[in-house]
């Protein structure tokens, strides 16, 4: 593997069913050897990732003491603004070298769960930043939605087997930051290597290069989005779920070369999370003789805790 397999979405809405088959083959397949693919046709306009980076480039050039109101720690980092070199890998001590804001669920349709999600937090000195951010999280919620039909169908699912499972589901809009680098960084990267903790991940083409995926062989891939296309990978639910089936691969951010160490580079991954009750025990149809059950039952929010706790924004319970 030299480069990330590219799928074509609009293949899967296709009224050619041999287009279709193909699309969930080619993704799925991909999410077993690669567990990242490029996707093009995806349903997010040009227009509205220009607006959310112009809006979140204007968030981050704010002074700290503006950011700063907009941290609380009790909402663990799930909410507003996360201060610079707050979160670390679950293996690492290390702050990662960035900052970032968090976009959450807004439920709308009277459900329950509504209670158990804290309010999204509004920036007052630049309210297109709030509009720029919700709209995107829709669209992101709608591309993962397709997306996860497609994987449900690979897994010999019916093909809506996830849309109950995240409608209103805990997920979350990232906007990061890694500011210049103004001091020998001693070991830590803008983001250490780690796997994600949701089902899927959607990431828009970054500011900068710097995403590597690593191969089985241990080397390292750059993984950048080409032009028009969005970076989908697996997440730790998803390979938990399927026991290991479909691969939640380690990436990183590495460091940029010194003299670009005054550059900034702006980051804007989707978390697409299901609701807490979900289960996430190993699905019948991928345990078998040859890949015995490898995970404890547990559900989404469970987890989703443990995780977090591990990564330094979470403090464990007393």
């Amino acid at each position: 593997m030299n480069s990330i397999p590219v799928v074509d979405l609009s293949h899967f809405s296709s009224n050619d069913p041999d287009k279709k088959q193909g699309f969930i083959k080619s993704l799925g397949d991909a999410y077993r050897e690669v567990g990242f693919v490029s996707v093009k046709n995806h349903g997010i306009t040009d227009a509205l990732i220009e607006d959310l980076y112009r809006e979140v480039k204007a968030f981050f050039s704010l002074p700290d003491e503006i950011k700063r109101k907009y941290e609380r720690k009790e909402l663990a980092g799930q909410r507003g603004y996360t201060s610079f070199g707050k979160e670390h890998a679950k293996h690492s001590t290390k702050g990662d070298l960035k900052e970032f804001w968090q976009f959450g669920q807004t439920v709308i349709d009277g459900d329950a769960i509504k209670s158990e999600y804290p309010d999204n937090l509004w920036v007052d000195e630049l309210p297109g930043f709030n509009e720029a951010g919700l709209h995107a999280f829709r669209s992101f919620e709608n591309c993962g939605r397709q997306l996860l039909r497609a994987i449900a169908t690979y897994l010999k699912l019916q093909e809506n087997y996830f849309d109950d499972k995240i409608h209103n589901g805990n997920s979350i809009l990232r906007a990061i930051h890694y500011p210049p680098i103004t001091e020998e960084p001693d070991g830590a990267l803008r983001a250490e290597e780690h796997e994600d903790i949701n089902l899927i991940t959607l990431l828009v083409g970054a500011s900068a290069e710097g995403l590597q995926v690593q191969k089985k062989d241990g080397s390292w891939l750059n993984a950048t989005a080409q032009q028009g296309h969005i970076i989908v990978n697996v997440g730790d639910m998803l390979q938990r779920l399927t026991n290991d089936y479909l691969r939640s691969t380690t990436h990183r951010v590495v460091n940029p070369p010194k003299e670009m160490w005054g550059t900034s580079r702006y980051s804007i991954p989707f978390f697409l999370h299901p609701r807490s009750e979900m289960k996430l025990n190993c699905l019948a149809t991928c345990v078998n003789f040859d890949n015995p059950k490898k995970y404890d039952d547990i559900t989404a929010g469970g987890y989703l805790d443990e995780r977090l706790i591990e990564i330094g924004l979470k403090k464990p319970k007393a």
